[in-house]
């Protein structure tokens, strides 16, 4: 049953500013939607996306999904891009609301600004699942929808542990931004992974170091950057190791310029990024986490669905299957058509 949502702008603002006063303590409210939840019916819903960037292909990928699955569904779609703005992203929301959403899905640009957002919504009678980021668990939400980036980490620290066996590895580590709990979750889960196989395989921890750690902000610009600064304090790394897909690329290009392609085997911790799988395939590039965006838009989606038809045992994360993607099974991951 469609409802339209009514008086969104004052909600917002209210809550903002209540916000301001009584900051992050109060306890998390569980969503409730006032809906006929029972008899929702799927073509007469409108859903809202509020995306913090659509500046990576990432990122476009995960929207062009939830528009192809209500194309295929039959429900509307209103998104909006704050271009990694959130003061942009808070009124995109505002906006959103007051255009009469039955469900938002919330990519957030940051874990504690944007909890405000999340309870204007509830006020609203609008449940929200969070895509892809994290956010505080103070925000009211259904479900927050991820790839299981310490899982992907682990099976990838696993592959670069039996790869490199016998050889005593010099790491060079490019993390996206500084205090990001993904990048966090991903580069443990890789060291975590690489130590489980050495303790299994040799009964110790023995034979790899992280001689570098460098920082390109989740860019091709930025793993370029970095990457050239970190060959000419350590040429003697022989695994480069990015928190994601673009990054690598990016490092993998100083990599070729200075001529140790054959040195440095490039790993990244997650994404599947389609010119990293092509890398894959041809053997000049090792390996990547799965973080299949299409699939973490399509599940964000299916759950709230789920909840507004009255569902409620829901958990409050909800990760895709694990994945690590080598030589031996890009197959069944590449797709030539994809816009990520």
């Amino acid at each position: 049953m469609k409802v339209i949502k009514k008086s969104a702008l004052f909600v917002l603002t209210m809550v903002l500013i209540i916000s301001i006063f009584a900051g992050c303590a109060a306890p998390a409210v569980e969503v409730q939607n006032n809906n006929e939840r029972a008899e929702i019916v799927v073509e007469d819903l409108v859903i809202g996306v509020s995306m913090y960037t659509l500046g990576a292909p990432y990122f476009m990928a995960q929207l062009n999904a939830i528009e192809e699955y209500g194309n295929e569904l039959g429900f509307d779609v209103i998104s909006a891009d704050a271009g990694g703005d959130m003061a942009k992203q808070l009124s995109d929301v505002e906006d959103l609301l007051a255009r009469g959403i039955d469900l938002l899905i919330l990519n957030p640009q940051d874990p504690i600004g944007l909890v405000p957002a999340t309870k204007a919504a509830t006020e609203a009678g609008v449940p929200v699942v969070i895509m892809d980021s994290t956010i505080d668990m103070t925000a009211d939400f259904i479900s927050i929808v991820q790839s299981n980036n310490l899982a992907n980490g682990e099976l990838v620290g696993e592959w670069l542990g039996e790869t490199m066996a016998g050889q005593t590895l010099r790491i060079a580590l490019l993390s996206g931004a500084m205090g990001n709990p993904v990048g966090k979750e991903r580069r443990q889960g890789v060291i975590r992974g690489l130590t489980e196989y050495m303790l299994r395989t040799e009964n110790a921890v023995t034979g790899f170091y992280i001689v570098a750690q460098g920082w390109g902000a989740w860019a091709h610009e930025g793993g370029l950057a970095a990457m050239e600064d970190i060959l000419v304090a350590h040429p003697d790394i022989n695994v480069l190791l990015a928190e994601n897909d673009s990054m690598a690329l990016g490092a993998l290009k100083a990599i070729r310029e200075a001529g140790k392609e054959e040195q440095i085997l490039v790993v990244a911790a997650a994404d599947g990024q389609r010119e990293a799988l092509e890398l894959i395939k041809t053997g000049e590039y090792g390996a990547t986490g799965l973080n299949d965006p299409v699939l973490i838009a399509r599940t964000a989606v299916d759950i709230g669905i789920r909840y507004l038809q009255g569902e409620t045992n829901i958990p409050k994360i909800s990760f895709t299957p694990p994945a690590v993607i080598t030589i031996e099974n890009v197959d069944q991951f590449y797709d030539p058509d994809s816009v990520f």
